[in-house]
């Protein structure tokens, strides 16, 4: 996201919700929350659907925001850890109002997608 356009208070908040919403970030962020520690197969796997290399990207992007913590452990061959941070956590709490509200009204905003869908494509003419 360009932050640029948008007004100075709102360029942090801006930021933030377009890191977290991507399908991707989310569902990284879900299988962490668990709260134990996890290695990149095993994520990987729990995840699915997801490319190795995007999920290194959004690991990375989590760990650069401080929402991720990556342990490495001296064995051979490397032991790599993956685990939310306190910070992550905090954010895991602050979203879970957001994500009760996307339960409770998911339904109704699919209808209303659905209504408007079939308004553009049988538009009503005046007389």
């Amino acid at each position: 996201m360009n932050p640029d356009h948008l007004p100075e208070d709102c360029r942090p908040i801006g930021n933030l919700l377009s890191r977290i919403g991507d399908k991707w970030t989310i569902l990284v962020m879900r299988v962490l929350e668990k709260g134990e520690p996890i290695r990149f197969k095993e994520l990987h796997r729990a995840i699915g659907g997801i490319s190795q290399r995007m999920l290194t990207v959004t690991l990375r992007n989590l760990e650069r925001d401080g929402l991720v913590l990556r342990t490495v452990y001296p064995t051979i061959p490397p032991k790599v850890e993956y685990a939310l941070s306190e910070r992550g956590a905090g954010l895991q709490q602050a979203m879970m109002p957001l994500f009760l509200w996307t339960r409770e009204n998911a339904h109704d905003i699919y209808q209303s997608q659905l209504a408007f869908d079939m308004a553009k494509e049988n538009p009503v003419t005046s007389r």
